[in-house]
């Protein structure tokens, strides 16, 4: 993803950014660009490697020098494999924590000429920008979005593998979405990201709350780290404001600590900023009153399921009335708004019972999710789940128990087991748990999915949790094609 016009430095005036002194001789090499991967280098760029979990940047050099860096930034244990290169080097300490206020400069801070809306929070972050790009695009806000389910400029989308990229690609794609033309950006902004430094040197016009439970403990260690890295998205070096749902501990705690201007929102609470004033529930949606800043009213009709869901609109509403939707044009596009992909996604192919698939991988989330499935479910509600490997194991059983409280029957299967073994991945997933015959262990998602919809009868419902949009699975270092939505679809068809 590049410019239609390179922005262009000299290596000299990156060096002085740093205080980085280089031989005059190479002050005057034309620098058009910045990339932390060697394999999506373009010539005339500076390779930033940086220190891996595994493996040093700088180990990938011949790759990038190969497609034409100019130029390579790194720290010290990264400069020393490269004393005989023939490009310039610049050392840095910890450049990870540079690269994002550096990209920043580079592209003359292309996040202050937009509306940048950063979501984060445990749950709900890909829904509400999901929803708050639905809502702009309906009110011609020409807008984009970064997050788990991809890039999208305009009318252009772009997959992607992380929830936030690297600090330089962030920055790459604010300065593609600013000389485009791009009035509003809604953006997720991960714990993992927050640590990291990828938000580094973007300047939110607001941040946005929407709750937390435990979920990646592997990372963080424990919930006061994990709350600690989603309040770094709150302060003002960082946010010029805020909203907070209220309707969690955290949120509460969290509006209580932070200094920045800020509005509160809450599925009841009238105290709040933002509220519902009333709500009409169908099953198939809800008719909602939403009471907004200075007595704003917004009215209109959600065709989305689940009360989670209605405070994940709640915060895409607060935001777009912030960045100067008329709220009139705001209670007209509700009806519009559909769910993110994966997200309680219907796979209809002539079968008799419902089939969802949606991205739960939280004990909470995994709760609520099924207590919504439960609420359009005739009969038994068939619920299928795994857990990812070499990630957070706390939460296994407790996501095993969610599955067996909220089902009527539970299949527990794989998810990307990655380096683990998956039974030993199932076994702590359902320790403690008494299996009867409504209760099964299969270990291949495949077949998981194809013995759900068998036993499948009318007015039951079917739902895959756990990968949501992803099209891939990942064993022993290896990652296949796989799509639970696909498998859904062949596994019904099969039935005919």
């Amino acid at each position: 993803m590049q410019r239609f016009t390179p922005i262009k430095k000299r290596l000299g005036a990156v060096a002085d950014y740093f205080g980085v002194a280089i031989d005059t001789s190479d002050s005057e090499i034309e620098i058009t660009g910045l990339s932390s991967n060697s394999k999506s280098i373009d010539a005339g760029e500076i390779f930033i490697a940086l220190p891996g979990a595994k493996t040093h940047g700088s180990a990938f050099i011949q790759t990038a020098v190969e497609r034409g860096a100019r130029a390579v930034i790194t720290d010290n244990s990264g400069a020393n494999p490269l004393q005989h290169l023939e490009i310039p080097v610049l050392v840095v300490p910890n450049p990870r924590s540079q690269i994002g206020f550096l990209s920043d400069w580079f592209f003359d801070s292309p996040s202050r000429s937009m509306y940048v809306a950063g979501i984060t929070g445990t749950n709900g972050k890909t829904t509400t920008t999901y929803l708050l790009n639905q809502i702009w695009q309906f009110a011609d806000f020409l807008n984009g979005l970064i997050g788990t389910v991809g890039i999208k400029i305009g009318e252009d989308f772009y997959p992607t593998t992380h929830t936030t990229p690297e600090s330089d690609v962030v920055h790459r794609i604010l300065s593609v979405m600013q000389e485009q033309h791009i009035r509003a950006v809604a953006m997720e902004a991960s714990s993992h990201a927050l640590v990291q430094h990828r938000v580094d040197g973007v300047h939110f016009s607001v941040a946005g709350f929407t709750n937390l439970s435990q979920d990646h403990l592997d990372f963080h260690g424990d919930m006061e780290s994990y709350f600690q890295a989603k309040r770094r998205l709150f302060t003002g070096e960082i946010s010029d404001f805020a909203f907070i749902n209220i309707d969690n501990e955290y949120g509460v705690r969290l509006a209580k600590e932070i200094s920045i201007p800020l509005g509160t929102l809450s599925m009841h609470n009238k105290k709040a900023t933002w509220y519902f004033e009333s709500i009409e529930s169908d099953g198939k949606g809800h008719e909602v009153v939403i009471r907004g800043e200075g007595g704003q009213l917004i009215e209109g009709h959600i065709n989305l399921l689940g009360s989670y869901n209605l405070e994940n609109c709640l915060l895409a509403v607060a935001i777009a009335a912030h960045s100067g939707v008329d709220p009139l044009v705001i209670g007209q596009s509700l009806s519009t708004l559909t769910g993110a992909p994966g997200r309680l996604e219907r796979i209809a192919n002539g079968q008799e019972f419902t089939a969802l698939v949606d991205f739960a991988h939280s004990p909470d989330a995994v709760s609520k999710v099924l207590k919504t499935a439960r609420e359009i479910t005739k009969s038994r509600l068939i619920g299928i789940l795994g857990c990812g490997g070499d990630r957070d194991k706390t939460k296994r059983p407790l996501m095993g128990k969610a599955l067996y409280e909220g089902c009527d029957v539970a299949i527990f299967t794989s998810d990307n087991p990655r380096n683990e073994d998956p039974a030993s991945i199932l076994e702590e997933m359902t320790v403690g748990l008494s299996l009867g015959e409504n209760q099964k262990v299969i270990v291949e998602r495949a077949a998981a999915i194809e013995y759900a919809t068998r036993i499948a009868k009318p007015g039951d419902t079917v739902i895959v949790l756990g990968k949501g949009h992803e099209t891939g699975q990942e064993i022993n270092g290896v990652k296949t094609p796989f799509s639970d939505q696909a498998e859904l679809r062949k596994a019904i068809a099969n039935l005919k």
